[in-house]
């Protein structure tokens, strides 16, 4: 019991590490689209962060042993994560509002715990179903209190449901086969998989001119933007919460995603001096006690 609450800390502190890098790729994000558009951005991101993996392979912390194993479920891991949500969320946030947009990525973490309970059998506690949907709404008050811009179309829906689903399945498929693929197996082919469509499509973007997709690289603001997003976000985070995935049920893993959206506002207050009141902290508090709430209601997990 004791060794399987050790590793359950481990997974929790893994959990808030990265998805507190996750906070601050928000900002991030923002410095390197000043540079460059989306696409060029994706593919830089996933790329510089394959080529850290495909080096960290050749030390003894990056083994990877896909012989004799299928690759098939990791195929579809990198096609519903990075490729399908990143498009979706890209598209769904500039056809959308930032509050409607926000609101739908909020609900990842409770729907994914709902689609948890007959696919994998994980089946949550009330009182962690309770903290999850409190957690969504101090997300939901925050959008609500900050100033959102765009407008709602049917594009952009479609695109959000499409982030929202692809990030549901990808998050229960990495649950189901955390038992056979390493963390750094998962991650490792997840990038390579980002890697080799954005940057297909950015070179399409600029019909192969090889200078055009490397000029951003020249604004010093953006090379620092891409290796925190490649390095500490990609490799880092997603490494994290592989780990995460494999020791903690669904219900207590997605609900850390929420723990993004109070570090971005922190980060937009601090570094880049946004607006902030104390009804924003307030939700922000709201949405720590929602997570804690679900990790103190949790079950006993043996993993």
């Amino acid at each position: 019991m004791k060794q399987s609450s050790d590793k359950a800390g481990k997974a929790i502190i893994a959990a808030l590490i990265g998805n507190t890098i996750w906070g601050f790729s928000f900002m991030a994000s923002k410095v390197g689209l000043s540079t460059a558009p989306v696409i060029l951005l994706l593919s830089h991101r996933f790329l510089l962060a394959f080529l850290v993996m495909s080096l960290l392979r050749l030390t003894p912390f990056g083994t990877c042993r896909f012989r004799g194993k299928p690759l098939l479920p990791l195929l579809l891991l990198g096609l519903l994560e990075p490729v399908i949500y990143f498009f979706g969320e890209q598209y769904g946030i500039l056809h959308s509002s930032t509050i409607f947009s926000g609101v739908m990525i909020a609900l990842i973490p409770i729907v994914s715990t709902l689609a948890a309970i007959p696919v994998l059998g994980e089946k949550p506690t009330l009182g962690q179903l309770l903290c999850s949907l409190l957690s969504v709404c101090g997300v939901i008050g925050i959008g609500l209190i900050t100033k959102g811009s765009g407008s709602l179309d049917w594009i952009g829906i479609i695109a959000l449901l499409v982030a929202v689903f692809s990030a549901v399945a990808y998050t229960l498929l990495n649950r189901s086969i955390s038992g056979r693929y390493t963390p750094f197996e998962r991650t490792y082919f997840m990038l390579g998989m980002g890697a080799v469509f954005f940057t297909a499509l950015a070179l399409i973007s600029v019909r192969g001119n090889l200078s055009a997709y490397v000029q951003p690289f020249e604004e010093p603001s953006y090379l620092l933007s891409i290796l925190y997003l490649a390095v500490c976000c990609s490799v880092t985070s997603y490494f994290l919460i592989s780990y995460v995935i494999t020791r903690l049920s669904v219900a207590r893993t997605t609900v850390f995603a929420n723990l993004t959206t109070a570090v971005s506002v922190f980060a937009g207050a601090v570094f880049l001096h946004e607006p902030f009141s104390l009804l924003g902290l307030f939700c922000c508090a709201v949405i720590l006690f929602g997570i804690y709430g679900v990790q103190h209601t949790a079950r006993t997990e043996n993993k």
